[in-house]
């Protein structure tokens, strides 16, 4: 990419992380903002850091031939120090992302249009909310923000991409954005909110007493074969415990999707960079692990990432995976519990229907007016659509005589 940016600002193109300091990467991923737990943002999301893709990295799983080509954005002052940074990627085809544009693929592609390859900023994989354009605090935050994405513009009409797609965007980047001219797309994921517990029944008695019920119920029947649960982290994820996890995620994985997105070599790779922010939720019967769910620890959420088993029992995928990171959120002080993408199964288990949002321009104008409105109605039918499920919520109403 050709240099620009405002004043003494430039805009340059990294091919891998090795290129880029981990602190100054990490500095702009993390910033330091006062306010920022107040405004519900967490100012650690694992999944933006440079161990957590540069892990992804190392093991191949994007690079080479995986369609997810890195190409990370970064904006730095006339003295190179760092100021902004994008996760970007060059895909040559939407698979990975959970946000789904094969649609439009499809109809630009018939009408003789060509759209791959394209941009995606994203935490590649991962369908968890966060910030994707990483600005560090100062007082040229904003000019930094911009150059961004001037950059993803710059970066488009040099590679001739066909769009610039932006996913799991949180604030402030939705709002620059959408000012720069992307669209705004909506879905629907289930989190979890800590209203102050002190212990899983403190949880449990804001429910409604026939829910409450089906709950311990559902727990107890998860472990009755005897199933015990075991919560590992740091020097607890032994190679032999990625084995058996990576086994349950290969096996489950390759049934529902086809081919999993992540290799072995990936859980070893970020088991060792940042080990102490992956919280393992194992279930072992008989002498043996049969199931497991990995997620990741931000400063103030726990994220869900990936499930598998290769023993199936009643309620156990419910327990290891949206129960214990219930306890483990209680246990921690942790504010919320994102589950990651789809599931209405866990609206009866307490978690809430809450809107994602996506931003993404394209560059062939008539393309761009015929998404913009599919996604006008879209927006409109995923608001009906948290209306309706929050009306069906397990939580107690008011006047409910149970309470």
């Amino acid at each position: 990419m050709s240099e620009g940016g405002a004043g003494d600002l430039r805009v340059r193109v990294a091919t891998s992380l090795k290129a880029v300091p981990a602190a100054a990467w990490n500095a702009c991923a993390h910033p330091q903002m006062q306010d920022a737990m107040a405004a519900g943002f967490d100012r650690e999301n694992p999944f933006v850091c440079h161990e957590f893709l540069r892990a992804l990295e190392e093991s191949g799983c994007v690079g080479g031939r995986s369609g997810w080509s890195p190409a990370y954005l970064l904006v730095e002052d006339g003295e190179d120090r760092l100021l902004a940074a994008a996760p970007s990627f060059l895909k040559s085809h939407s698979q990975g992302e959970y946000v789904f544009d094969h649609s439009w693929a499809e109809a630009y592609q018939r009408a003789g249009g060509r759209y791959y390859p394209k941009i995606h900023v994203a935490a590649p994989f991962t369908p968890a909310t966060g910030p994707r354009l990483l600005v560090a605090p100062g007082p040229r935050a904003e000019e930094a923000r911009a150059g961004l994405i001037a950059g993803l513009e710059a970066l488009r009409d040099q590679t001739e991409a066909s769009s610039v797609h932006v996913t799991f965007a949180g604030e402030p980047d939705v709002a620059a954005l959408r000012e720069a001219g992307y669209l705004e797309r909506h879905d629907l994921q289930f989190h979890w909110f800590n209203e102050g517990f002190g212990r899983y029944d403190d949880f449990l008695a804001t429910l409604a007493s026939r829910k409450r019920k089906a709950l311990k119920r559902e727990r107890r029947e998860a472990l009755a074969a005897g199933i015990s649960i075991e919560v590992l982290s740091g020097s607890d994820l032994t190679e032999a415990v990625w084995d058996d996890f990576h086994a349950f995620y290969e096996d489950t994985g390759s049934r529902k999707w086809g081919r999993p997105y992540l290799n072995r070599a990936f859980f070893s790779c970020v088991g060792a960079a940042m080990g102490e922010r992956i919280v393992l939720v194992m279930a072992r019967r008989a002498g043996r692990y049969i199931a497991g769910a990995i997620n990741f620890r931000g400063a103030n959420t726990l994220y869900g990432r990936n499930w598998g088993c290769i023993e199936d029992h009643p309620f156990l995928h419910f327990e290891v995976c949206y129960h214990q990171a219930i306890d483990y959120a209680i246990a921690q002080g942790l504010a919320r519990v994102e589950a990651g993408a789809q599931g209405e199964h866990k609206l009866a288990r307490g978690y809430r229907p809450v809107v994602t949002r996506s931003l993404h321009h394209l560059a062939e104008p008539g393309l761009q007016r015929a998404v913009a409105h599919f996604l006008t109605r879209e927006r409109a039918q995923i608001a009906e659509a948290q209306a309706a499920l929050a009306a069906e919520s397990p939580f107690r109403k008011s006047g409910d005589p149970d309470g």
